[in-house]
């Protein structure tokens, strides 16, 4: 296990050490037992950083014999999608848009039947009737928006996209749609002016001061420290890494914002994030996003009606905001109105308001097979250290 120096330890923020090192033996049982290939994590308390520890291999490759490390940087996927959404808040909060707004007002192309009743909230939280992503769902002749796109090269991508249709009408279910948050950027791209991902870093990666974070168009900062999900990925990094630039073909990819999931950072940095959140949208004196845009962003949006049938969920209830998952059940052991995000990989980050208290953190799994353990039962096992 690699740890790094922090400035508080865990009893000064009221937080019991000893489950430090249950979590420790946790994640190493974890990757024992072949779940996943290691762990990286960083808690904090009230703003104060009291763990960054990492345990297990950098790479999935046999050979590679080196430790991962608490500054590794890795994909995060779907937790971009946090990211996106404390974007359009900041311009709710600027007065350039509302949430209760139709997207066919931004962009022409939604304002067509079926897609001209879909509004922004419907995007954050799920609810558009957008095609959900490809694995949500048993069907084998599903076609994705990002297959219509890779057809009509050249043309325009999200009318090509829309020729995947409407799932269900808007607010009627719960579906994960990446392509919804894709279409939020580029919300954000016309309404602000600048690139979506060009908004990100500069009105919040930059002033949370999160100095290993990157979009995937700038793998050419990323010079060590990656840790990839599977060995096609990371032929993939080691070939940016090494300056083989896109093929003409490739360009139009550059224009879609990677607002729904294309973000590199590490567990310290999410933690950054996560901190900015907790205390009510600012970080070291710099404000990112005012305290009653958190709240609104984090109050459930969802209502018991909408049902989620996503990955075979069955149709039950699912709690969800205006940009985060919402979820708190039996096996919760954060308190009600936490909110937090998970991304494919596997990673997370969790903040719970009332406890102050922030985790995130790493666990790629093997084979990319998803299982819980690390995800829910880690999480029992960190709020579980509280004082």
């Amino acid at each position: 296990m690699i740890s790094l120096k922090t400035d508080y330890k865990a009893s000064d923020v009221g937080y019991d050490e000893q489950r430090i090192d249950t979590l420790n033996r946790f994640f190493q049982d974890l990757i024992d037992r072949n779940k996943i290939l290691s762990a990286n994590y960083c808690m904090a308390r009230d703003g104060k950083v009291f763990a960054n520890n990492a345990i297990g291999k950098l790479s999935f490759r046999e050979e590679d014999t080196r430790e991962i490390s608490p500054d590794t940087i890795q994909p995060i996927a779907s937790i971009t999608k946090l990211f996106t959404a404390v974007a359009i808040w900041q311009l709710v909060e600027d007065g350039k848009l509302r949430v209760n707004q139709k997207v066919g007002e931004i962009i022409d192309e939604f304002n067509e039947s079926p897609f001209n009743e879909i509004t922004i909230a419907h995007l954050l939280s799920h609810t558009s009737g957008l095609q959900a992503d490809e694995d949500c769902f048993p069907n084998k002749y599903f076609v994705s928006p990002w297959a219509f796109i890779e057809h009509e090269r050249g043309k325009n991508w999200i009318a090509s996209a829309l020729r995947t249709g409407m799932r269900k009408k808007p607010g009627e279910e719960w579906a994960y749609c990446s392509f919804g948050y894709v279409i939020l950027g580029e919300v954000i791209t016309r309404i602000s002016g600048e690139f979506a991902n060009d908004y990100i870093m500069e009105h919040i990666v930059k002033p949370c001061g999160m100095k290993d974070t990157y979009f995937f168009k700038d793998f050419d900062k990323v010079v060590k420290r990656t840790n990839i999900p599977n060995e096609k990925r990371e032929n993939e990094i080691y070939d940016i890494l090494a300056g083989v630039k896109p093929s003409e073909e490739e360009e139009i990819w550059e224009k879609i914002p990677g607002t729904g999931g294309a973000m590199l950072s590490t567990a310290y940095d999410l933690c950054r994030f996560g901190i900015m959140l907790q205390q009510g949208g600012s970080i070291d004196g710099n404000r990112v996003i005012g305290r009653k845009a958190i709240e609104k962003m984090s109050t459930l949006y969802t209502a018991p009606h909408i049902k989620d049938y996503c990955w075979g969920a069955g149709g039950v209830y699912r709690e969800y905001g205006l940009g985060p998952d919402m979820r708190c059940n039996d096996a919760s052991l954060y308190s009600k109105g936490t909110f937090f995000h998970e991304g494919a990989g596997g990673c997370c980050i969790i903040i719970d308001p009332k406890e102050k208290l922030v985790a995130a953190w790493f666990i790629p799994f093997i084979n990319d097979v998803w299982c819980p353990e690390p995800l829910y039962n880690a999480a029992a096992v960190m709020w579980s250290g509280l004082i």
